[in-house]
């Protein structure tokens, strides 16, 4: 998650992660969202706390970054030898937060300059990224919103520009690499009348050419930069309403989507430019490797996952037509499928269908908005 200072990334990861600790999400969930470490548990749930119960915001983040893991076990019981015949049995999210004035403003000295090179680094080698505009500024702005998103984009350019020497080993370009750009609006709550089509239209009309800057500048980064995919997905994010004396944490838009943004954006991403060819060798193998172990999640209940000996052939090779087929459910299919794996306690495939269903009804509401490319 890329953000400017004040732009709601550490406010985000607490109200993401706090609300996967309310009794009824752990009630209803098929899955448990898990910090990896201990003390991180208790300092991001304190501050959700503290968020909702006193009114408390988290100091902001300075000179250092933090970066929190989290694992989504599921909730079912599986023997060891049906444990091993699945391709995976839990996701893990890394969330990295860091101070927004990296990109703004020189750093304080060495330790700083180098922690900066770490975190984005690692930050460069998530599968998704999401590049937040921030509702307030935008709503500052008021009349002259170009002014705001040229502003940011460029900013946002040159602080990867500025870093390039850093990151690009022997300056060749990076085979791991965010592939999927989100763009975000933060805080979308203080602009309750834009919908995500609204917020699309606004960026491409007040900011085309910065778009089409920054999307170069990403591309030199990237090997095989055909398949990169930048501003061409928007969701709408808000952590929680905000008034004077009170923080209402359970009305948030958009933090629902970001487990199903993070797990399969890839796999329907990846399939596509698989069929249309964008992908070559060792990239293709690296990305389609990814996909085909959420494939295999969510088709064992369909009409694929029944084809003779289709499931031994996943085991063994790639095969990008069963991922292609599980990225296209959609609909009353995808409900199907999703019904069926609930019936036979298939927490895996019911998870990953589910998070597919999560994505359809970010669309419906007009808070998310998938390429269609």
């Amino acid at each position: 998650m890329f953000g400017e200072s004040g732009s709601g990334k550490t406010v985000m990861v607490s109200s993401f992660y706090g609300a996967t600790q309310e009794q009824q999400y752990l009630q209803k969930s098929l899955f448990d969202v898990v910090a990896d470490s201990t003390e991180q548990h208790r300092q991001l749930h304190q501050t959700y706390l503290g968020m909702k119960n006193s009114a408390q915001l988290p100091d902001a983040t300075r000179f250092s970054s933090t970066s929190y893991s989290f694992s989504v076990k599921l909730k079912e019981k599986v023997d060891p030898k049906a444990r091993k015949a699945k391709p995976f049995d839990a996701l893990r999210l890394v969330w990295h937060d860091y101070p927004g004035e990296w990109f703004e403003q020189d750093v304080s000295g060495a330790t700083e300059s180098q922690d900066r090179v770490n975190t984005f680094r690692n930050l460069l080698g998530s599968d998704v990224a999401l590049l937040l505009v921030d509702g307030q500024r935008l709503l500052e702005h008021s009349g002259e919103e170009g002014k705001y998103l040229k502003s940011l984009l460029t900013s946002f350019r040159r602080g990867l520009l500025s870093l390039e020497g850093e990151l690009l080993v022997d300056g060749s370009p990076l085979r791991k690499f965010p592939r999927i750009w989100v763009i975000a609006l933060s805080k979308s709550d203080l602009l309750p009348n834009l919908n995500v089509f609204g917020f699309r239209d606004l960026l491409i009309e007040k900011a085309r050419d910065e778009l089409d800057q920054l999307h170069r500048v990403l591309a030199g980064f990237v090997e095989a930069s055909e398949a990169l995919s930048f501003g061409e997905d928007f969701v709408l994010l808000s952590s929680a309403k905000f008034d004077a004396d009170k923080i209402e944490v359970t009305e948030r838009i958009g933090l629902e989507l970001i487990l199903p943004l993070a797990a399969m954006l890839p796999l329907q991403r990846h399939a596509r430019w698989a069929e249309l060819k964008l992908i070559p060798g060792k990239v293709g193998e690296q990305l389609l490797t990814k996909a085909r172990a959420l494939a295999m999640a969510a088709a064992l209940l369909s009409d694929k996952g029944k084809l003779p000996g289709r499931i031994g052939l996943w085991l063994s090779r790639i095969d990008p037509e069963v991922v292609d087929y599980v990225a296209k459910l959609a609909g009353d299919k995808l409900r199907e499928v999703n019904s069926e794996a609930i019936a036979r306690r298939d927490y895996l495939a019911a998870t990953m269908t589910g998070f597919q269903m999560d994505l359809e009804d970010g669309e419906d509401k007009q808070i998310l908005f998938r390429s269609r490319r």
